[in-house]
């Protein structure tokens, strides 16, 4: 096959330089016949051609069953976040200007960040305890939560700038459920889940948990039907049907650590187990994905908090607050990776840059923002803010929708 590729090659390159064809129907001045037989009888001397190979079937992922109604179909139930891509995103998120919100729990404003000059450009004073910025379902807006003063204040991505206060109950943190029908105001302090209309933000219900103590942080299964929200102080979790807004079950961490215990919960891109992190046990407690049963624990660092995903969700990150490190962790299997030390700071939460180069993390005690290289570690910048930097916001985020906290895409 070679000898033929060579020969062929050595006739009909001189031919297509020339002009091919063309140039012989222009009155070419050796005839092309001559040419063309010896082609045949090359090719015929050297036997027949091979069958052609097929090209291997492009994988398909089954579709994930029994969706929720009205949520946006998943493309592929090998990775959930697979619309959340590098640079994937919606047009809502193209229309904000580039910036990180930086909110304070002592000082009770959001500093503006231009991550492009690394320069803060705004500061604005809201009062009260801002705890998180919450992108919204439709991503067009984002919400500073004030859990002291019952409010939340919307942010313009557009512009930066905050509006009008609205008032909802005990926002420790948000989320927006699925099918994009109602905000969820995390209000810890009441261990209540109150839910909103996200447009109009009327009253739609509350689901009291009783038996969930520091009720903070959550994700939804792959099908969107169940949640599974954090008991920090209580060392387990609360599984919640969506669409009833009922209770299903409290699972409690095999060791129940009822301070500062199980934090930010994440599910892995296959839909097959929830990642929960456990600060006092340094480290994450692995859910089934049908949120049932707890499975194992990975060792971390010493106060495991946030949990984020690199772009292409292959990797997990996890910050040790009380270490001051990030663990790398195979996002599918939980296999350890790599620890990369963040000297003298206490990582908390952030998020990823929507090209996926950068992970930004507010460092809750030592009042700074760290900005730090996905692909080594490498500790690009460090930032020094106000009082209690909490649940950082960097936007805009790839994704079609948005499940709150810190921007959680799929």
């Amino acid at each position: 096959m070679r000898l033929k590729s060579q020969v062929r090659d050595a006739i009909l390159r001189p031919m297509e330089r020339s002009g091919g064809g063309s140039w012989c129907r222009r009155g070419c001045r050796a005839p092309l016949i001559p040419q063309l037989a010896v082609l045949a009888i090359v090719v015929a001397c050297a036997g027949p051609l091979p069958p052609a190979v097929p090209a291997p079937p492009v994988p398909t992922a089954a579709p994930v069953a029994n969706q929720l109604p009205g949520m946006p179909p998943v493309l592929n139930a090998q990775n959930i976040y697979s619309a959340a891509g590098a640079t994937m995103l919606s047009d809502a998120a193209k229309a904000a200007t580039p910036r990180v919100y930086v909110p304070h729990t002592k000082s009770g404003e959001v500093w503006v960040i231009d991550p492009a000059t690394f320069t803060v450009v705004a500061k604005h004073r809201l009062g009260g305890e801002i705890q998180h910025v919450v992108p919204s379902y439709d991503m067009t807006t984002l919400y500073a939560t004030d859990d002291r003063r019952h409010k939340v204040t919307p942010f313009d991505p557009r512009t930066g700038e905050p509006g009008g206060s609205i008032p909802v109950i005990d926002p420790y943190n948000m989320y927006f459920t699925p099918d994009g029908r109602s905000a969820i105001s995390v209000a810890e302090a009441r261990r209540q889940l109150v839910f909103y209309d996200p447009h109009t933000w009327q009253h739609q219900g509350t689901l009291g948990t009783p038996d969930c103590a520091g009720i903070d942080h959550a994700d939804f299964t792959a099908d969107g039907r169940t949640a599974v929200f954090s008991c920090e102080w209580a060392g387990r979790v609360a599984v919640v049907d969506v669409a009833s807004r009922q209770l299903l079950r409290m699972i409690d961490m095999p060791v129940r650590n009822t301070k500062m215990g199980p934090q930010d919960v994440r599910l892995a891109p296959d839909g097959s187990v929830f990642y929960i992190a456990d600060s006092q046990q340094n480290g994450l407690w692995v859910l089934d994905g049908a949120a049932t049963t707890v499975l194992r624990q990975i060792p971390t660092g010493h106060g495991a908090h946030g949990l984020y995903l690199s772009r292409d969700a292959t990797r997990l990150f996890v910050t040790n607050r009380h270490e001051g490190s990030i663990s790398v962790l195979d996002a599918y299997t939980g296999a350890a990776l790599a620890k990369w030390a963040v000297p003298g700071g206490s990582p908390d939460m952030g998020n990823i840059t929507a090209d996926g180069r950068q992970l930004w993390l507010s460092g809750r005690y030592d009042g700074a923002v760290y900005v730090l290289d996905t692909a080594d570690g490498r500790l690009i910048h460090k930032f020094d803010v106000g009082r209690g930097p909490h649940g950082l916001c960097v936007w805009p985020q790839p994704g079609r929708y948005s499940l709150g906290h810190t921007g959680i895409t799929r």
